[in-house]
């Protein structure tokens, strides 16, 4: 019975293959973006992370902080 289901007609080792590879490339794309994102909180951290209050509030009034911040660039698409 169970050989049958794993066998699935001589097609077992097709589908069962195309399933680990479906995970694994999954699984790679998910570390890359994971490395990526920690990677770029890095680089804003070291970048923003150190202000002080004027310079934020400075950094706020400015018209493409003030866009990025209310998310107007994706209200714009």
């Amino acid at each position: 019975m169970i050989y049958n289901f794993l066998n699935m007609d001589g097609y077992g080792l097709y589908v069962f293959s195309s399933f680990i590879f479906t995970l694994v490339s999954f699984a790679g794309l998910y570390l890359i973006i994971k490395s990526q994102l920690i990677k770029e909180q890095k680089k804003f951290k070291a970048k923003f992370g150190s202000l002080t209050a004027d310079k934020i509030l400075l950094a706020r009034t400015q018209k493409t902080n003030k866009e990025i911040l209310t998310a107007g660039i994706f209200s714009k698409i």
